[in-house]
């Protein structure tokens, strides 16, 4: 744009370096003619002095060569000068010859290294002034075409100058924006946010921002990020207000729907009563909700320790919140603890999420739910339908009762028409029934043990006779149960009448073994008696005990009976059915 001092100087018309040579040789004659004119009236007193105001004006005019040939020429016309009109030059006259030439070389040289000084200023101006240029230019062409809407504004709020996009923004032309204030195209509502900001520059900083909505030429409304900046130093205010305009609607709209999700979100946590939690394994850092403490009866905190919630949670459900040994990249975490709260109630809570790694940073997160109340439910409900359960089994054996009773009473005949006798053994047989029942409504399950029914015919000889009772741990059903508990007592009877219980010196034993080793077989029940039988006989009477005792067929449970009797001892098996006595 601008041109150096050497091409200024190659640019000058001929008629500029004309006049230039012609000025310069003219005083170079008027000074020779000068001379010689001083020579010839001054004599030998002239000296070469005169000569030094042309020098300099010639130094001036033209460059170094032209004015060290000037200077030669003008010392050598005032030797020749000397030399004519004096016949000789004297060693003064060298001396000052010698002298002029000097003085006219340095003259010279010194307007030479001014001129290349000056040269050279104009250079670096001419650099920094095409530097200013092309820095303007690009700040131009930015300030055009930028995606954001740039302005200057006065102290008075007026648009001074607008971009391309601003005008974008507004749908106003520039020379509209030219005519307006800022604050026309800011919403009425925001308008104080406008006055606030610009009350502020100059004051507590040099630039402030604030989201405010901008009018656009049809009237809608967006939302924009405003910036006034000052564009001068100190903070003085001017007519150089430099805003900046970011159309932030987008993100706006983003950020009104992330608030909304997030309000539905705790609407949704709280209506569930669900809180959220996180746990850093490697600092051992748990943050929560509100809810998430007030679920585990600690205070709202920020964050806590791990370690601090040792204090609350079971002992025994501690290790669910080690870390996991297995560190997969994301794993389902799914746990039940117990916490105990300061007012000493126990709480099941239940930890739901998953445990991931993030940044090389092991972590579990999730939502956290009160389950007290549900399992709570859960309990009461099973207790409730384990007592139904009781209620109908126990309602089941009291309406079997009655046809056992009945059986009883068709089976047992009067012995010889003796009606106390049949009292007794009826009364006898029901009271035996009855000790099996009260047994079986003892436990809640309705079931009973073998060796508790056994135990309990042989109880009242425990004392007086050697008994003994063994086997493994066998649980019966109550129907099963109570057959088999008259099975006993018929055979405790039988003993007490004719056998070992009726002998001082008789010897029970009774054991029963499962007839595979792994338990899963029949069931081998054995009773043996030792010592004298009274009467001696081998004859089986067919009554009721043996229809009980299945001689006569099948007993009232289990399979294959077998009775012996000797003169000094009886033995009686059966077998019973694991399906068959129940579980």
């Amino acid at each position: 744009m601008s041109m150096n001092w050497q091409s200024r100087r190659s640019d000058l018309n001929p008629t500029g370096r004309l006049l230039t040579h012609i000025a310069s040789a003219s005083v170079l004659a008027a000074t020779l003619i000068f001379e010689t004119k001083a020579s010839a009236y001054i004599g030998e007193g002239s000296s070469f002095l005169e000569f030094i105001p042309a020098i300099i004006i010639i130094s001036y005019l033209e460059d170094r060569g032209p004015a060290l040939a000037a200077t030669v020429l003008m010392v050598a016309a005032g030797l020749w000068t000397r030399s004519t009109l004096h016949g000789q030059i004297s060693g003064e006259d060298w001396a000052r010859a010698i002298l002029l030439l000097i003085s006219g070389g340095v003259i010279a040289m010194t307007f030479h290294r001014l001129r290349q000084d000056v040269r050279e200023l104009l250079e670096v101006a001419e650099a920094r002034l095409a530097a200013v240029e092309a820095t303007e230019s690009r700040y131009r062409w930015a300030f055009e075409r930028a995606a954001m809407g740039f302005a200057n504004i006065n102290d008075k709020g007026e648009l001074l100058q607008s971009n391309r996009r601003l005008s974008e923004m507004t749908g106003y032309e520039e020379e509209e924006l030219a005519q307006l204030q800022l604050e026309t195209l800011v919403h009425p509502d925001d308008r104080d946010a406008l006055a606030q900001l610009l009350a502020g520059l100059g004051k507590d900083s040099a630039s402030f921002a604030s989201e405010v909505r901008l009018l656009r030429k049809n009237g809608s409304a967006f939302w924009a990020r405003l910036t006034l900046s000052l564009s001068v130093p100190d903070g003085v205010l001017s007519e150089t207000i430099f805003v900046v305009v970011d159309d932030i609607s987008g993100r706006r709209a983003v950020h009104e729907a992330l608030r909304a999700q997030k309000e539905w979100l705790d609407l949704a946590l709280s209506a569930g009563r669900l809180a959220t939690w996180r746990i850093d394994l490697k600092d051992g850092i748990v943050t929560g909700s509100g809810a998430f403490w007030d679920i585990l009866g600690l205070p709202p905190a920020g964050s806590r320790r791990l370690e601090e919630l040792s204090a609350v949670v079971h002992p025994a459900d501690w290790p669910k919140l080690a870390v996991s040994r297995k560190l997969a990249s994301v794993t389902n975490y799914d746990v039940e603890i117990r916490v105990r709260r300061p007012d000493g109630h126990i709480r099941w809570v239940a930890l739901r999420g998953r445990e991931e790694k993030y940044d090389d940073r092991l972590q579990r997160l999730g939502v956290a739910a009160d389950l007290t109340e549900r399992r709570q439910t859960t309990l009461l409900r099973a207790a409730a339908k384990k007592r139904e359960r009781i209620m109908l089994e126990q309602r089941h054996r009291f309406i079997n009762l009655f046809p056992v009773i009945t059986a009883l009473v068709n089976m047992v005949n009067v012995p010889e028409n003796d009606v106390a006798r049949y009292k007794e053994t009826l009364i006898d047989r029901i009271r035996s029934l009855e000790a099996t029942h009260l047994l079986l409504s003892g436990n809640s399950s309705g079931s009973g043990m073998l060796h508790d029914l056994v135990a309990q015919e042989l109880q009242p000889y425990m004392g007086t006779r050697e008994i003994s009772v063994s086997g493994p741990s066998v649980t019966m059903s109550g129907g099963a149960a109570e057959s088999f508990a008259m099975i006993v007592h018929e055979l405790a009877t039988n003993s007490l009448k004719h056998g070992a219980l009726g002998d001082s010196k008789g010897r029970v034993e009774v054991n029963w073994t499962f007839a595979s080793e792994d338990g899963g077989g029949d069931i081998v029940f054995d009773w043996v008696e030792s010592g004298r039988r009274r009467p001696p006989s081998k004859v089986v009477r067919h009554g009721f005990g043996s229809m009980i005792i299945g001689v006569d067929g099948a007993p009232l449970v289990g399979h294959s009976p077998k009775l012996e009797m000797t003169d000094h001892g009886l033995r009686y098996s059966l077998r019973l059915s694991r399906k068959e006595i129940g579980p």
